[in-house]
C-alpha cells in the first residue's frame, strides 16, 4: 500500500510504468512548448460546442492520488482526447512515445468514467502535424472494467515503488535528523558558513558566501542542507561545479556524511551526472536500437536497472556504469532516470543554468523543492555568458548549403544573401550593433523551418555538417527572439593574412547573463553561491541576477598576516607599453627571492607571450634554476605533469598564465609551494567588446570600469595568490609585480588578512 496522500501526476505515473521498447535519439525536430500550446488550442478550437478543454481530474487507488488534466472531453459520446503535436513523417513517431501517449489517454479515460459513471469510453490520440495543420486520429473503445484494470495495474506498479521511496525517505530523514557534524569540531569560520546556509534554505532565500580556502567549504555547505532536508524544507540538493575536477571534492564530502547515516540504516542517494561523451560505451554508434545494444530494449530493462540503482544508493560515475552494464542499458540515460529518485545530485553548472538545462527543467516539471549549491561561484559569470551566446560561421553555412537537398538549398541561399547584406557595408574586421536586422532573422527562421521539415521527413539524414549548422542556427534563433541590451550583435569579417569569406562570423554575444539567470535563482528554494573570491558582492549579484534580498556572508580568514609576506614592487610596470622594459626587474625579483629562500614557486603572467619573454629573461640570468612552463592547449597529461613537478622539498619555478588552468583549483600545501609572483593586475584586454561591455555595465549599474576590468582582474590575482597558503600551518611569500597594487583603491579589494608591504626591485635583490 502506498503511503497516505502520495500524490503523482498522470504524466509521471505513465512515464514510470508505460514506456517500453528502444531508446531512440534519431533526430526529429520537436515542437517548442509554445508551438505545442498553440497546436492544442487549434485542435480544441475545432471541436463542437459541448467539448470541454483542459479538464482537471483526480482519482485514487489505495492511498495513491493521481492528478492530471485531460486535453479534451466530449461528454455526449463519451470520448477523451490526448493531443500531441509533431513535425514530418507521422510513422517516424517513436514506439516508446506512442506507448506513453496511449497510457496517458487510457488513464484519463478511466478517470472520466469513474467521475461521470460512463460504462464505456472512446479513447483517442490526436496527432497534429504543425506543418500542414492536419490531424491523424487513432481511436480505441474501452469498457469501464478494462480502463479500471489498466489504471490499477499502472497504480500497483507505481504504488510498490512509492512505498519503497516513502520508506527510504522516512528512514533517511530520521537518520539525517540525528546526523552529527563528522569532525570533532568545526574549523574557524566553518560553523558560521554552515549556519548561514541553513538559514537561507529554511527562509527560502539565496546566499552569497565568500569563505577562504582551507575551512572546508564543501562540507560546511552540504551538511546544513541535509539537515534542512530532515526538517522538511527540501526534497533535493544540487551541488554544481564549474569543472570536472570539482566533483570529487563534493563526492568525498558526501561519502564522509553518508558514513554518519549508516548506523541508522539509511544513507542519501547520491548521483553524479557526467557528460554523455565521457560515459558513452559505444561512441562510434548512433543512439538508437538499430545501432547500439544499450539502446535496444532500453525501456524494457530500465525497471530492473532502476531498482538495483536505488538499492546501491551511491551512484558516482563508476558505480552507475557497473549497474548499467549489468542490465545492458545506457549509463547516461540511466543517470537521467535516477535523477528523479536521488537525494543529492552532483554535476556541472550547465545542468541547471543552461537554456535547456536538464535538472532545471526536471525540477520545474516535477515540482521539487531544491536547494542549489554553486561551487567556485566566481566562475559562473563567464560560464553563463557562454551559455547564452550563439555564433554562426560562414564556412559552416557554405558547407551546409553545398550538401543540402533541393528543398533546403534555396532557404539557405536566401540566408546567405541576407548575411551578405548585413555585412556589405562593413569595413572594420569587427563591428557590433544593438539590433539584429529583421530580414536576416526572418531568413534564418525560414531556413530553420526548411531544415526541420527535411529532418522530420528523413531522420536518418540528421547527421553531419547540415545538422551541425541547424543546431547552431536554432540556438541563434532562440537567442534572437529574446535579444536585448544584455547582449550585442557581433559581425566579424575574418580579415587578415590567409582569411577567406568562410572565416566570417555572426554572433549574439551575451554580456550580462542576469536576465537569463534570474528565474533560475527564483525557482529554487535557495541558491548558495560560494567561493574564496566573491567580492565585491554587489558585482556578482548584479551581473548574475541574484535577488536583491540575497543574504551576504564574508567569512573571516583563519590565516594571519605572519603566514604570508606580501610585497608590491614599485619599480615594475606590467602595462603593455612597459612590459619589455620590465623584464629585467621581474627576472631580478624572482631570482633574488629564489636565492633567499630556495623552493617551489609559481610565477603568473597576463599572456603566453609575456610569459615566454619573462621565462627567457629569467633563464638567461639564472640558468641553474629549474623552470617548467605552461603551454597553449596543454593536454591533460601535461597539466598533471606540470603539477607533479611541485614535490615536497622541491626547488624550481613554474611559469603559468593568470586565469589559466593553474590559477585556481590546485592544492599545493606545505613545501610543495612556498611562494608566488603575479606580474599583472589581471585586467581583461582593452578591446572593442570589452569597451561595449563597460558601457552596458555603466548604463545598468553605474560601475562600468569596475565591473568590466577591475573586479574580474583582481579576482584572478587573488585566486592565483591563494595557491600559496592552503592550511593554517603553511608559510610563504607573494610578490605583486606592478606599482598599481600600491594604490589605495586596489589594496582595498585584496584580502583583509594580507599585510601588504611596498618596496622596489632593488630592495628585493638586497
Amino acid at each position: 500500500m502506498a503511503p497516505a496522500a502520495y500524490v503523482v501526476s498522470v504524466k509521471a505515473l505513465c512515464a514510470f510504468g508505460a514506456k517500453a521498447g528502444d531508446l531512440d535519439l534519431r533526430f526529429v525536430p520537436a515542437p517548442s512548448a509554445l508551438e505545442g500550446m498553440a497546436g492544442h488550442a487549434l485542435v480544441q478550437g475545432r471541436r463542437g460546442g459541448g467539448y470541454q478543454s483542459e479538464v482537471s481530474l483526480e482519482s485514487r487507488h489505495g492511498a495513491l492520488r493521481v492528478r492530471g488534466r485531460a486535453d479534451g472531453y466530449e461528454p455526449g459520446e463519451p470520448r477523451v482526447e490526448e493531443i500531441k503535436t509533431f513535425r514530418g513523417d507521422f510513422d517516424a513517431i517513436r514506439g516508446n512515445h506512442r506507448a506513453l501517449h496511449w497510457a496517458q489517454a487510457r488513464t484519463y479515460g478511466w478517470m472520466l468514467c469513474e467521475q461521470h459513471g460512463h460504462a464505456q469510453m472512446t479513447v483517442a490520440l490526436v496527432y497534429l502535424d504543425l506543418a500542414t495543420g492536419e490531424e491523424t486520429v487513432l481511436e480505441e473503445r474501452h469498457t469501464w472494467d478494462a480502463l479500471r484494470e489498466y489504471f490499477e495495474s499502472l497504480c500497483d506498479r507505481y504504488a510498490a515503488w512509492a512505498q519503497q521511496e516513502a520508506d527510504h525517505h522516512g528512514a533517511l530523514d530520521r537518520a539525517l535528523a540525528q546526523l552529527a557534524f563528522p569532525h570533532a569540531s568545526f574549523r574557524t569560520g566553518q560553523r558560521e558558513l554552515a549556519e548561514a546556509v541553513y538559514r537561507a534554505a529554511a527562509g527560502g532565500r539565496c546566499l552569497m558566501a565568500q569563505a577562504p580556502t582551507g575551512i572546508g567549504k564543501t562540507l560546511a555547505t552540504i551538511f546544513p542542507l541535509l539537515k534542512a532536508r530532515a526538517a522538511g524544507k527540501l526534497d533535493k540538493v544540487f551541488f554544481l561545479t564549474a569543472k570536472t575536477s570539482g566533483r570529487p571534492v563534493a563526492l568525498d564530502a558526501l561519502r564522509v556524511l553518508g558514513k554518519g547515516c549508516a548506523a541508522d540504516g539509511a544513507q542519501p542517494r547520491v548521483l553524479e551526472l557526467a557528460a554523455r561523451e565521457k560515459v558513452c560505451e559505444y561512441p562510434d554508434r548512433a543512439c538508437n536500437g538499430d545501432s547500439c545494444p544499450l539502446a535496444k530494449g532500453f525501456y524494457d530493462r530500465l525497471p530492473a536497472a532502476r531498482i538495483e540503482a536505488a538499492q546501491v544508493r551511491w551512484l558516482d560515475r563508476q558505480a552507475l556504469r557497473q549497474v548499467a552494464l549489468q542490465h545492458t542499458v545506457c549509463s547516461y540515460f540511466l543517470a537521467q532516470e535516477m535523477a528523479h529518485w536521488s537525494d543529492v545530485i552532483v554535476g556541472d553548472y550547465n545542468y541547471y543554468f543552461d537554456g535547456s538545462a536538464f535538472l532545471f527543467g526536471t525540477m520545474k516539471d516535477a515540482g521539487w523543492r531544491v536547494a542549489v549549491l554553486v561551487d567556485e561561484a566566481h566562475n559562473l559569470l563567464e560560464r553563463a555568458r557562454g551559455m547564452y551566446t550563439a555564433q554562426l560561421e560562414g564556412g559552416a553555412l557554405e558547407e551546409a548549403h553545398r550538401i543540402a537537398p533541393a528543398p533546403v538549398r534555396g532557404p539557405l541561399a536566401r540566408l546567405f544573401r541576407e548575411w551578405d547584406t548585413v555585412q556589405q557595408s562593413q569595413t572594420d574586421n569587427y563591428e557590433t550593433a544593438d539590433e539584429i536586422p529583421e530580414r536576416f532573422v526572418r531568413a534564418l527562421q525560414a531556413a530553420n523551418t526548411a531544415m526541420a521539415e527535411y529532418f522530420a521527413a528523413k531522420p536518418e539524414a540528421a547527421q553531419g555538417p547540415l545538422q551541425r549548422f541547424f543546431f547552431d542556427a536554432l540556438h541563434f534563433a532562440r537567442l534572437a527572439e529574446v535579444f536585448g541590451d544584455h547582449s550585442v550583435f557581433e559581425r566579424t569579417l575574418g580579415l587578415g593574412m590567409g582569411a577567406t569569406q568562410q572565416d566570417r562570423t555572426l554572433a549574439i554575444r551575451n554580456l550580462v547573463p542576469a536576465a537569463f539567470l534570474e528565474g533560475r535563482f527564483a525557482d529554487a528554494v535557495s541558491v548558495t553561491c560560494f567561493s574564496g573570491t566573491l567580492s565585491p558582492f554587489a558585482f556578482y549579484r548584479d551581473a548574475l541576477g541574484l535577488p536583491a534580498d540575497t543574504a551576504l556572508l564574508d567569512v573571516a580568514s583563519p590565516f594571519h598576516s605572519q603566514q604570508l609576506r606580501v610585497e608590491v614592487a614599485m619599480d615594475v610596470s606590467t602595462r603593455f607599453r612597459d612590459r619589455a622594459g620590465s623584464l629585467g626587474n621581474v627576472a631580478g625579483i624572482i631570482g633574488a627571492q629564489f636565492e633567499r629562500m630556495p623552493g617551489n614557486y609559481l610565477a603568473f603572467f597576463s599572456s603566453f607571450e609575456y610569459l615566454e619573454s619573462a621565462r627567457a629573461a629569467f633563464s638567461a640570468r639564472h640558468p641553474g634554476v629549474p623552470v617548467w612552463t605552461q603551454t597553449r592547449g596543454m593536454l591533460e597529461a601535461d597539466r598533471h605533469g606540470f603539477i607533479a613537478r611541485f614535490e615536497e622539498g622541491g626547488r624550481g619555478i613554474g611559469f603559468a598564465v593568470l586565469g589559466g588552468a593553474f590559477g585556481e583549483g590546485i592544492d599545493l600545501p606545505g613545501s610543495r609551494l612556498v611562494g608566488a609572483f603575479v606580474a599583472s593586475l589581471g585586467l581583461p584586454q582593452y578591446n572593442a567588446l570589452n569597451e561595449i561591455t563597460r558601457e552596458r555595465m555603466q548604463s545598468r549599474f553605474g560601475k562600468g570600469y569596475e565591473y568590466t576590468y577591475l573586479y574580474p582582474g583582481l579576482q584572478k590575482v587573488v585566486q592565483a595568490a591563494g595557491r600559496v597558503i592552503r592550511t593554517e600551518e603553511d608559510r610563504g611569500v607573494l610578490h605583486l609585480l606592478d606599482d598599481r597594487f600600491a594604490r589605495t583603491e586596489i589594496r582595498e579589494l585584496l584580502p583583509r588578512w594580507w599585510h601588504v608591504q611596498v618596496g622596489r626591485a632593488g630592495d628585493a635583490r638586497r
